[in-house]
C-alpha cells in the first residue's frame, strides 16, 4: 500500500504550494461551495483547504495510515470534514457529488489501463448529472522524458531526517516510472533508521484518455497545463483535465 510505512514523512514534506494551486483550480471551475468526493485524498490537506472556503468535503484515501494524518489536520483547523477509507476502483453506496476531484497523479498509481478505465467508471457512476470530474496526471513525456535519471536529497536544518528520491524507468510497461523513495531518520540513540518503498506509476497516450472519457459520456472535456492557466504541449508534464457529466 502506497505509503504505508511513512505517511507522516511524506506528508510532512510535500509541496504546502501544491495544494493551494490545486485548491486555487477547483474553486476557479467550481466557483459557488458545494459537496466535493476528493478521490485518494490521502492526509486531507487539499479538502480541509477547500472547507476553509466552505466547501462540504469527503476525503477517500485507501491508506488509514493517511487518513490518520487527515483527522490531525481536521482538528487542527477545526473544520468539518468526512474521512472515508476506500478504493477508487470500487466506491460501492457513496452517494452521487456535484463535484469529485482526483489529483497528486493518483490515478498513475494504478496497475494498468483496465484499472485506470474502472475508476474513471466508478467515478462517473458517483457524479450528479451535471456534475464535474477533475483530476491530473502526469503525461507520458514526463514518464519517459524527464523522471528516468531524476534525483532529489533532502535534510532538515537539524540533520535529524534525511530523504533521497531517484526515478528509473520502469522498463516491463509503456511510460512506466520506479521511485525509489527511501527516508533517514535519527533515533535517539544518534543512530539513523532507514525506511525505504518502491512506488511504481505509468501514464497513458492523451488520446486513450480522452476517448475513455467521452465513451463514458463526458461532456464539455478540456485538458490543460499548469493548474489550468495554459493550453498542453508536447513538453507538458502534468494534464489536467476539466469533465463534465
Amino acid at each position: 500500500m502506497i505509503y504505508q510505512t511513512f505517511a507522516r514523512l511524506y506528508d510532512e514534506l510535500f509541496d504546502d504550494d501544491m495544494y493551494q494551486a490545486w485548491a486555487d483550480f477547483v474553486q476557479t471551475i467550481v466557483p459557488q461551495p458545494t459537496a466535493i468526493l476528493d478521490v485518494a485524498g490521502g492526509a486531507g490537506r487539499l479538502a480541509v483547504l477547500l472547507a476553509q472556503r466552505g466547501y462540504e468535503m469527503t476525503d477517500l484515501d485507501l491508506s488509514p495510515e493517511m487518513l490518520s494524518l487527515a483527522v490531525e489536520h481536521r482538528e487542527a483547523a477545526q473544520v468539518d470534514l468526512m474521512l472515508v477509507e476506500g478504493n477508487m476502483l470500487a466506491l460501492g453506496d457513496l452517494p452521487k457529488y456535484p463535484v469529485i476531484t482526483c489529483f497528486a497523479d493518483s490515478l498513475c498509481y494504478l496497475d494498468n489501463f483496465a484499472e485506470f478505465q474502472q475508476a474513471l467508471s466508478e467515478i462517473y457512476a458517483h457524479l450528479e448529472d451535471g456534475g464535474h470530474f477533475i483530476f491530473d496526471m502526469m503525461s507520458p513525456y514526463q514518464m519517459d522524458q524527464v523522471y528516468p535519471g531524476y534525483m532529489f536529497n533532502y535534510q532538515d536544518e537539524d540533520h535529524q531526517r534525511a530523504f533521497m528520491w531517484q526515478s528509473f524507468a520502469d522498463d516491463d510497461v509503456d511510460h512506466g516510472v520506479i521511485h525509489d523513495l527511501t527516508f533517514f531518520v535519527q533515533s535517539n540513540n544518534g543512530q539513523y533508521d532507514r525506511i525505504s518503498e518502491m512506488h511504481f506509476q505509468r501514464s497513458y497516450p492523451r488520446e486513450w484518455v480522452l476517448k475513455t472519457l467521452e465513451k463514458l459520456g463526458y461532456q464539455k472535456i478540456q485538458v490543460r497545463a499548469d493548474f489550468g492557466k495554459a493550453a498542453v504541449d508536447e513538453h507538458t508534464t502534468r494534464w489536467f483535465f476539466i469533465c463534465q457529466k
